[in-house]
């Protein structure tokens, strides 16, 4: 299992809790992932919005490929994954971009491409918000571009919604054939162009069964295109690791506490905007995510057991959430992760 965690950059996870004391500011972002390659993390993933969705749109948020930028040239080993909506972005720029943080990084800089949601946020940045399926097939325009630019020495391309011309791109990026792209979806027209053209798939929360599920139906879609396996599946968690089940409990108490506030402003164009296989509840939302649908929430035991429970179905990533987050990453890091390990010895051994 590869440990991730979603960088704090609009000031927490928590829709009900007002300051969780993890400011949305680079120096703060930077202590985290500074800390998280020591204590063993593999992964962090930036995601994009330009207003916050977490603390509600008039509160400070952080840029993520800027963010991306900066955070590549002051770490050494750890995965960063940044998000990018084609909506937002010029694909030839965006190729450019990608390489350059590429080099960077040393070959860290990772994408996890997002046909985006939030109807009012391209509103108020002026980004393309078309329906649905149009959506995924601009996306299947711009991961054509990324590809081409990347691998070709000159690229043209002349699509519904691009066209470059006799385009070069220099340096390319270190990785080969492509930074590696991430991506999630769950309507069938999102899991056909992920299936076809990304190389891991990432998850919101869901319980063992749900993902399995899911696991499942990627791995058959991808095999229907004649791909290689996906390199990876992820999922979104969030962590509550407490010494009692007690103490965990009255955490999740506090936490889902739905409360009226701008925080919920994307919920309506999350929920409706978005062909989402499960049905979504403010308690769900109340967390960013769906984090708490897998349950890593008690015991540092309990939580290690479940995880080794994802891995069985096929997880072999956790994209994990915490609040506070350095004081709760340092504590899973230290009580959880040697924990999994110990276990899953146990489980090889006894079959």
């Amino acid at each position: 299992m590869k440990y991730g965690f979603w960088l704090p950059i609009f000031g927490g996870w928590l829709r009900n809790v007002e300051d969780e004391k993890m400011p949305p500011t680079f120096e703060y972002a930077k202590e985290v992932i500074q800390s998280a390659e020591k204590w063993g993390y593999d992964t962090t993933l930036i995601a994009e919005l330009y207003l916050n969705d977490i603390k509600g749109p008039e509160k400070d948020s952080l840029e993520a490929w800027s963010t991306a930028a900066a955070l590549a040239a002051v770490t050494e080993k750890i995965e960063i994954m940044t998000a990018i909506r084609p909506g937002f972005h010029n694909p030839a720029v965006a190729a450019k971009m990608a390489a350059n943080i590429d080099h960077i990084s040393n070959g860290r800089f990772t994408l996890n491409v997002v046909s985006a949601w939030w109807e009012q946020e391209a509103k108020q940045y002026g980004g393309i918000f078309t329906e649905h399926d149009d959506r995924y097939e601009r996306t299947q325009e711009f991961i054509d571009i990324l590809k081409g630019l990347w691998s070709e020495e000159t690229f043209s391309y002349k699509g519904k919604y691009y066209e470059i011309s006799n385009t070069k791109l220099s340096p390319k990026p270190i990785q080969k054939p492509n930074p590696i792209l991430y991506a999630g979806g769950e309507s069938p027209k999102g899991k056909e162009i992920i299936a076809k053209n990304c190389d891991a798939y990432v998850m919101h929360g869901g319980t063992v069964g749900e993902i399995a599920v899911k696991i499942k139906g990627m791995q058959e879609e991808r095999q229907q295109y004649g791909n290689t396996p996906f390199s990876s599946f992820g999922m979104a968690a969030y962590v509550v690791c407490r010494d009692t089940e007690e103490e965990a409990q009255k955490e999740i108490e506090r936490i889902t506490d739905v409360k009226e506030s701008s925080a919920y402003a994307g919920f309506d164009d999350f929920v409706n905007k978005s062909q989402l296989e499960q049905q979504i509840k403010l308690y769900d939302y109340s967390v960013s995510n769906r984090g708490l649908r897998p349950n890593l929430i008690g015991t540092p035991e309990q939580i290690a057991k479940k995880i080794l429970d994802y891995e069985e179905v096929g997880v072999d990533l956790l994209l994990l959430q915490f609040s506070p987050q350095l004081e709760e990453m340092k504590n899973f890091s230290e009580k959880v992760m040697p924990l999994v390990e110990r276990l899953r010895k146990e489980r090889e051994v006894t079959g």
